[in-house]
């Protein structure tokens, strides 16, 4: 029996857009105009207050030091922005993630879970279905098609080695490192139920994380 989402009705006044980045000591952000350009598209969207033209000094004030840093950009409503930088330890290249498949389910008609925002209820209802040490779990929409993970989306490998990630239509976030894999030419988008993943290589990724393989417990 699905675990319908719940969290319809909230505001976008009470909500806060999130953009989580990668920075690197050298290099610097990673994909910051990208990541930039969805702050301003879900602003835009949702009747926010443009992020303000200082944004990028805010940002590089932010960081310093010799280590990786994990930097969460938070803007209100008002166009109020929060910046938090944390250390960050990059997954090691081969690690293989641990992922479920989540009874809560997510609704493919909402636009809210298009854009990334702090509400969370369908992914923490998601997340606590599965123990700690299961590293990410995936939603599945009303269709039963695949949607995301709580923190990535998903992508399956097909016999020719690209990889076929779900369509923003079956209801998820459209993903920096998402549209940048489909750019390239390495994913490509298409409807994924569950039952495709059975015997395929599979992976999730973030902008922050890169791509990571992952299994299913």
């Amino acid at each position: 029996m699905s675990v319908k989402a719940k969290g319809r009705g909230a505001k976008p006044v009470d909500l806060s857009l999130i953009e989580t980045m990668r920075w690197e000591p050298g290099s610097g952000f990673t994909r910051i105009d990208q990541h930039l350009r969805r702050l301003n598209r879900s602003a835009d969207a949702l009747g926010f207050r443009p992020a303000p033209p200082d944004l990028m000094k805010q940002l590089q004030a932010s960081v310093e030091g010799e280590t990786p840093l994990r930097v969460r950009l938070e803007m209100t409503f008002r166009g109020k922005v929060e910046i938090v930088a944390t250390p960050f330890a990059p997954v090691a290249k081969d690690a293989i993630w641990r992922i479920g498949i989540a009874q809560t389910r997510l609704p493919s008609d909402d636009p809210m879970y298009r854009h990334k925002t702090s509400r969370r209820e369908v992914y923490d209802a998601a997340r606590a279905e599965f123990p700690e040490d299961v590293d990410e779990v995936i939603l599945l929409n009303e269709r039963a098609e695949v949607c995301e993970g709580t923190r990535t989306n998903l992508f399956v490998e097909q016999a020719d080695g690209t990889l076929t990630t779900p369509p923003i239509s079956s209801g998820l976030l459209a993903g920096i490192l998402r549209g940048d894999l489909i750019r390239e030419g390495r994913a490509k988008s298409g409807l994924v139920k569950q039952t495709d993943l059975a015997g395929k290589r599979l992976f999730v990724g973030n902008s922050l994380r890169g791509l990571i393989r992952a299994e299913l417990v």
